[in-house]
C-alpha cells in the first residue's frame, strides 16, 4: 500500500521508535511519536552497533552522523577476570575491515535519530505517558496518564520491555528472573584508550567495558549471578561499593576502573518470551510492535539496538510495498525467527562468560588455541548475525 500522507502514531522515542518514525516519514507518512519523558535527554549508557545495525543507519542517510557520534571498534578481547590475561582477541579491524562495529553513547544515537526524524517532518510529543492501549474497537485507542485520547489508524508500539501495546496483543506474561543482576556506570577513560571492547570473565560474573565519545569516557556493564531479586529498571541507583565487592577478585585493571565509579545503576535481568502475536488488523486500523516490545533480549550479545533498527527498516518497507494486513504478516514472518535465534544466542553467551572450575580452564584453553590456529573462526560463527543486510531483504 502507499503510506504517503498516512497518519501513523509511534509509542516511544527510543532507538526503534525513532528509527521507524524516520523510515516511515522518508516514505511519505505523517508520523507522530508519543514519548513519556519531558525531554529527549542524556539517558542510559553506552551501546554497540554491529554491522547489521549500522547498515540500517546508513540506509536512512545517517552515515556521517553515525561516524561522527561513534568510535569504530578495532577488536573484542575476552580476558581472564582474575589476572586480566588475554584469552581470545577478535581483530575486527583486520579480519572484517569492510564492516563497521561502533561504540556510542545511547543519548548520542537517540539525538541523531531524533534530529533526522524532525527534519523529515516527524512530530515528537513529550510528556505523553501511556496508560491504556485498547485494541477491542474498530481502531487502536490510546489513553495517556493525563487523559488525552488518540485513535490512530496505525499504531506502532515501540514502548519497550513493559509495552502496553504488547500486552494488548498478547495479554500479560510474567518474566522469568534469570538470577543475574547488572550494574552500569560511565567513568573517565584513561588517556589513549583503544577502541576495544573488553570482556573480563570470572566464575559467576563478567564485566564488559569499552570507550565512548572519542575515548574521553569508558562504559562499564558488570553482571553477577545472585539469588536476590532486583527490580527490572534502568533508573535504580546503587552503592558503587556493592559492585566493587562483587568484583574484588578481578584484576588490578578492573579494580582501577571500579574505584572511579560514582553514579552506578543496577537492574535485574529478566527473560521475556518473544511475543507470539506482533500485530492485529482492525476494521479501520491496525497495531504492531517492534524492538524490546516484541523480543526483549539479555545484554550478552549487544544486539538490542541493532535488532530494533532492523525491525524499523523492515516494517517501514513492508508497509510501503504491501497491503496493510499482508505487510504486517510479512513483517512478523521475516523477523520472528531471526530475533528468536538472536535471543537464544545471547542466553548462551551468559553461560560461556561465567564458567568456573575445570570447565572454565578447558573452555579458556580451547579459546586460546582456536585464536592461534584459526583466528577468523570465532568471528565466522556469527556471520549469520553480522552479515545480514535487512535493507536488501
Amino acid at each position: 500500500m502507499s503510506i504517503a500522507g498516512q497518519p501513523i502514531t509511534v509509542l516511544g522515542a527510543g532507538v526503534g521508535g525513532l528509527a521507524a518514525a524516520l523510515a516511515l516519514a522518508q516514505k511519505g507518512a505523517d508520523v507522530t511519536v508519543l514519548e513519556q519523558a519531558d525531554a529527549i535527554r542524556e539517558i542510559g549508557a553506552g551501546l554497540q552497533i554491529s554491522p547489521n545495525g549500522a547498515t540500517v543507519l546508513r540506509a536512512l542517510g545517517l552515515s556521517a552522523a553515525l561516524d561522527a557520534a561513534s568510535m569504530r571498534a578495532q577488536a573484542v578481547e575476552l580476558r581472564d577476570g582474575r589476572d586480566g590475561d588475554l584469552v581470545l582477541r577478535l581483530d575486527l579491524a583486520r579480519l572484517r575491515p569492510q564492516q563497521g562495529y561502533h561504540f556510542l553513547h545511547r543519548a548520542d544515537l537517540i539525538e541523531l535519530l531524533a534530529k533526522a526524524a524532525r527534519a523529515a517532518g516527524v512530530q515528537i510529543r513529550l510528556l505523553h505517558k501511556i496508560e491504556t492501549v485498547d485494541l477491542s474497537g474498530s481502531r487502536p485507542r490510546v489513553v495517556t496518564a493525563l487523559g488525552a485520547e488518540f485513535q490512530p489508524s496505525l499504531l506502532i508500539g515501540a514502548d519497550g520491555l513493559h509495552s502496553k501495546t504488547r500486552a494488548a496483543l498478547n495479554g500479560r506474561t510474567a518474566p522469568f528472573f534469570t538470577r543475574h543482576i547488572a550494574w552500569r556506570c560511565i567513568i573517565p577513560a584513561e588517556a589513549g584508550a583503544a577502541p576495544v571492547a573488553e570482556v573480563h570473565m570470572g566464575a559467576g560474573r563478567h564485566l564488559v567495558s569499552y570507550p565512548l565519545r572519542g575515548g574521553t569516557l569508558r562504559n562499564i556493564v558488570a553482571v553477577e549471578e545472585r539469588n536476590a531479586w532486583v527490580e527490572e529498571s534502568w533508573s535504580l541507583r546503587d552503592d558503587s561499593l556493592e559492585m566493587k565487592l562483587a568484583f574484588e577478585s578481578f584484576s588490578p585493571r578492573v579494580q582501577g576502573w571500579l574505584d572511579q565509579a560514582q553514579d552506578v545503576y543496577v537492574w535485574g535481568l529478566f527473560r521475556h518470551p518473544v511475543a507470539q502475536v506482533w500485530s492485529k488488523t482492525l476494521p479501520e486500523g491496525a497495531a504492531v510492535i517492534l524492538g524490546d516490545a516484541a523480543h526483549p533480549t539479555l545484554p550478552f550479545l549487544a544486539q538490542g539496538a541493532s535488532m530494533a533498527l532492523e525491525d524499523a527498516w523492515l516494517l517501514a518497507d513492508r508497509l510501503a510495498n504491501l497491503p496493510l494486513a499482508e505487510a504486517l504478516s510479512a513483517y512478523q514472518t521475516a523477523r520472528k525467527p531471526r530475533c528468536t535465534r538472536i535471543v537464544a544466542a545471547a542466553n548462551s553467551n551468559a553461560k560461556t562468560y561465567h564458567l568456573s572450575g575445570p570447565q572454565r580452564s578447558i573452555a579458556h584453553t580451547a579459546l586460546r588455541l582456536g585464536g592461534m590456529i584459526a583466528p577468523n573462526l570465532a568471528l565466522k560463527r556469527f556471520d549469520w548475525l553480522y552479515d545480514h543486510d535487512v535493507t536488501q531483504s
